[in-house]
């Protein structure tokens, strides 16, 4: 993600940025919010040999996630979101980023290695078919 010319970079469970504890914080708030919307992990889409749990955690702090909690504390209400993946969006952050359109009613623009998601009001570009 890009912003005022500075590029930031995520990873899943990242801790290097210089705001980790804020990201993180602000990350956890913003699933409190998804869930009371309706937003569960879809686990399924971790394909590691894990429990329940670990397979939710594992999907709770990817990259695209740590990005989209980074933007919402750094940007105005109402900013568009645009991040860039070297490698294609697992179905959990795209129902993600999803739900953060909708309930922080921000657009959300995922380039990733395949194809635009433009994401607005709980709907993506892709119709879900990527």
């Amino acid at each position: 993600m890009e912003l005022g010319g500075v590029l930031h970079e995520f990873t899943s469970d990242d801790t290097s940025h210089p705001r980790n504890s804020e990201i993180y914080g602000s990350l956890n708030e913003i699933g409190s919010q998804l869930r009371i919307a309706g937003y569960v992990p879809i686990i399924s889409s971790e394909l590691h040999n894990l429990t329940v749990e670990d397979k939710g955690y594992r999907l709770s702090y990817h990259g695209e996630k740590l990005a989209i909690a980074f933007g919402i504390l750094v940007t105005p209400p109402g900013t568009t979101l645009r991040l860039a993946n070297n490698l294609r969006i697992c179905v959990d952050c795209h129902e993600f980023a999803k739900f953060v359109s909708s309930v922080y009613d921000r657009m959300v623009i995922i380039r990733d290695r395949s194809r635009f998601h433009h994401v607005r009001r709980g709907h993506c570009s892709c119709n879900d078919y990527w």
